[in-house]
Protein backbone atom coordinates (compact mmCIF):
# COMPACT_ATOMS: atom_id res chain seq x y z
CA UNK A 1 0.00 0.00 0.00
CA UNK A 2 1.40 3.36 -1.03
CA UNK A 3 1.29 6.05 1.64
CA UNK A 4 1.55 9.83 1.29
CA UNK A 5 4.97 9.55 2.99
CA UNK A 6 6.17 7.15 0.29
CA UNK A 7 4.90 9.48 -2.45
CA UNK A 8 6.59 12.42 -0.75
CA UNK A 9 9.91 10.58 -0.51
CA UNK A 10 9.65 9.50 -4.15
CA UNK A 11 8.98 13.10 -5.21
CA UNK A 12 11.89 14.38 -3.14
CA UNK A 13 14.23 11.66 -4.45
CA UNK A 14 13.30 12.42 -8.07
CA UNK A 15 13.62 16.17 -7.61
CA UNK A 16 16.97 16.14 -5.82
CA UNK A 17 18.35 13.16 -7.72
CA UNK A 18 17.31 14.46 -11.13
CA UNK A 19 18.75 17.90 -10.43
CA UNK A 20 22.07 16.34 -9.43
CA UNK A 21 22.18 14.02 -12.43
CA UNK A 22 21.80 17.04 -14.70
CA UNK A 23 24.38 19.06 -12.74
CA UNK A 24 26.93 16.22 -12.71
CA UNK A 25 26.54 15.42 -16.40
CA UNK A 26 27.25 19.07 -17.18
CA UNK A 27 30.69 18.53 -15.62
CA UNK A 28 31.34 15.06 -17.04
CA UNK A 29 29.89 15.28 -20.56
CA UNK A 30 28.99 18.90 -21.25
CA UNK A 31 25.30 18.03 -21.38
CA UNK A 32 22.62 20.63 -20.63
CA UNK A 33 24.93 23.48 -21.57
CA UNK A 34 27.75 22.38 -19.27
CA UNK A 35 31.47 22.83 -19.79
CA UNK A 36 32.37 19.14 -20.10
CA UNK A 37 35.21 17.31 -18.42
CA UNK A 38 38.25 19.06 -19.93
CA UNK A 39 37.00 22.60 -19.28
CA UNK A 40 35.68 21.66 -15.85
CA UNK A 41 39.05 20.10 -15.01
CA UNK A 42 40.89 23.25 -16.12
CA UNK A 43 38.56 25.34 -13.98
CA UNK A 44 39.09 23.05 -11.00
CA UNK A 45 42.86 23.36 -11.42
CA UNK A 46 42.55 27.17 -11.40
CA UNK A 47 40.57 27.24 -8.17
CA UNK A 48 42.87 24.87 -6.29
CA UNK A 49 41.32 21.43 -6.80
CA UNK A 50 44.41 19.63 -8.08
CA UNK A 51 44.68 17.51 -10.05
CA UNK A 52 41.75 19.14 -11.78
CA UNK A 53 40.66 16.15 -13.85
CA UNK A 54 40.55 13.77 -10.90
CA UNK A 55 38.59 16.28 -8.84
CA UNK A 56 36.21 17.07 -11.72
CA UNK A 57 35.50 13.36 -12.19
CA UNK A 58 34.94 12.91 -8.44
CA UNK A 59 32.56 15.89 -8.29
CA UNK A 60 30.72 14.80 -11.44
CA UNK A 61 30.32 11.24 -10.20
CA UNK A 62 29.28 12.40 -6.74
CA UNK A 63 26.56 14.48 -8.36
CA UNK A 64 25.48 12.38 -11.35
CA UNK A 65 26.07 8.95 -9.84
CA UNK A 66 24.77 9.86 -6.41
CA UNK A 67 21.78 11.60 -8.00
CA UNK A 68 20.90 8.60 -10.15
CA UNK A 69 21.13 6.21 -7.18
CA UNK A 70 19.09 8.58 -5.02
CA UNK A 71 16.38 8.98 -7.66
CA UNK A 72 16.11 5.20 -8.03
CA UNK A 73 16.20 4.72 -4.29
CA UNK A 74 19.04 2.22 -4.31
CA UNK A 75 21.92 2.43 -1.86
CA UNK A 76 20.10 5.46 -0.52
CA UNK A 77 22.29 5.95 2.55
CA UNK A 78 25.52 5.90 0.54
CA UNK A 79 24.07 7.96 -2.31
CA UNK A 80 22.73 10.59 0.07
CA UNK A 81 26.03 10.74 1.92
CA UNK A 82 28.06 11.04 -1.31
CA UNK A 83 25.86 13.92 -2.44
CA UNK A 84 26.02 15.58 0.98
CA UNK A 85 29.82 15.43 0.96
CA UNK A 86 30.04 16.82 -2.56
CA UNK A 87 27.67 19.63 -1.62
CA UNK A 88 29.63 20.48 1.55
CA UNK A 89 32.63 21.14 -0.68
CA UNK A 90 30.48 23.11 -3.15
CA UNK A 91 29.02 25.12 -0.27
CA UNK A 92 32.52 26.02 0.88
CA UNK A 93 33.26 27.38 -2.60
CA UNK A 94 30.29 29.75 -2.47
CA UNK A 95 30.39 30.74 1.22
CA UNK A 96 32.32 33.98 0.61
CA UNK A 97 29.40 35.22 -1.52
CA UNK A 98 26.85 34.94 1.28
CA UNK A 99 23.74 32.79 1.36
CA UNK A 100 21.63 33.64 -1.68
CA UNK A 101 22.45 31.98 -4.99
CA UNK A 102 21.42 35.15 -6.83
CA UNK A 103 24.66 36.62 -5.44
CA UNK A 104 26.73 33.49 -6.10
CA UNK A 105 26.08 32.25 -2.55
CA UNK A 106 25.77 28.78 -1.10
CA UNK A 107 21.96 28.50 -1.02
CA UNK A 108 21.64 25.96 -3.87
CA UNK A 109 24.34 23.44 -2.82
CA UNK A 110 23.29 23.74 0.83
CA UNK A 111 19.68 22.81 0.04
CA UNK A 112 20.76 19.91 -2.19
CA UNK A 113 23.20 18.61 0.43
CA UNK A 114 20.77 18.92 3.35
CA UNK A 115 18.01 17.23 1.34
CA UNK A 116 20.29 14.35 0.35
CA UNK A 117 21.45 13.92 3.96
CA UNK A 118 17.81 13.90 5.11
CA UNK A 119 17.02 11.16 2.58
CA UNK A 120 20.03 9.17 3.78
CA UNK A 121 18.63 9.41 7.31
CA UNK A 122 14.96 8.68 6.54
CA UNK A 123 15.48 6.09 3.83
CA UNK A 124 13.88 6.00 0.40
CA UNK A 125 10.38 4.80 1.24
CA UNK A 126 8.45 1.88 -0.19
CA UNK A 127 8.55 3.14 -3.80
CA UNK A 128 12.25 2.37 -4.23
CA UNK A 129 14.68 -0.27 -5.36
CA UNK A 130 16.05 -0.46 -1.81
CA UNK A 131 12.59 -1.53 -0.61
CA UNK A 132 12.22 -4.02 -3.50
CA UNK A 133 15.63 -5.52 -2.61
CA UNK A 134 14.75 -5.90 1.07
CA UNK A 135 17.01 -2.96 2.03
CA UNK A 136 20.15 -5.05 1.44
CA UNK A 137 21.95 -1.89 0.29
CA UNK A 138 20.34 0.38 2.90
CA UNK A 139 21.10 -1.12 6.29
CA UNK A 140 21.21 1.05 9.44
CA UNK A 141 24.95 0.41 9.86
CA UNK A 142 25.52 1.60 6.28
CA UNK A 143 23.67 4.82 7.03
CA UNK A 144 25.74 5.43 10.15
CA UNK A 145 29.04 4.65 8.41
CA UNK A 146 28.28 6.71 5.30
CA UNK A 147 27.10 9.77 7.19
CA UNK A 148 29.98 9.55 9.70
CA UNK A 149 32.46 9.66 6.81
CA UNK A 150 30.94 12.72 5.12
CA UNK A 151 32.32 15.56 7.22
CA UNK A 152 35.92 14.28 7.53
CA UNK A 153 36.07 13.46 3.80
CA UNK A 154 34.72 16.86 2.80
CA UNK A 155 37.02 18.59 5.29
CA UNK A 156 40.02 16.79 3.78
CA UNK A 157 39.11 17.97 0.26
CA UNK A 158 38.55 21.56 1.43
CA UNK A 159 41.82 21.57 3.40
CA UNK A 160 43.78 20.20 0.43
CA UNK A 161 42.31 22.89 -1.82
CA UNK A 162 43.26 25.63 0.65
CA UNK A 163 46.82 24.29 0.85
CA UNK A 164 47.05 24.18 -2.95
CA UNK A 165 45.92 27.79 -3.17
CA UNK A 166 48.32 28.92 -0.41
CA UNK A 167 51.31 27.25 -2.08
CA UNK A 168 50.53 28.46 -5.62
CA UNK A 169 52.86 31.07 -7.06
CA UNK A 170 51.22 34.47 -7.43
CA UNK A 171 49.78 35.17 -10.84
CA UNK A 172 51.75 37.51 -13.06
CA UNK A 173 50.09 40.89 -13.48
CA UNK A 174 48.50 41.43 -16.87
CA UNK A 175 50.76 42.96 -19.49
CA UNK A 176 49.48 46.35 -20.71
CA UNK A 177 48.56 46.41 -24.40
CA UNK A 178 51.22 49.08 -25.07
CA UNK A 179 53.95 46.77 -23.70
CA UNK A 180 52.81 43.96 -25.99
CA UNK A 181 52.98 46.28 -28.98
CA UNK A 182 56.52 47.39 -28.00
CA UNK A 183 57.67 43.78 -27.65
CA UNK A 184 56.34 42.73 -31.03
CA UNK A 185 57.43 45.74 -33.02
Amino acid sequence: MTTPRDLGLLTLRFGIGGTLVAHGTQKLFGWFGGAGLDKTAAGFDRIGFRPGKVNAIAAGLGEAGGGALLAAGVGTAGAGAAIAGTMIVATSMHAANGFFSSNGGFEFPAVLGASAAALALTGPGALSLDHALGHRLNQPWMRALALAAVVPAAAAVITRRRRNLASAPPEAPPVPASAEADASG
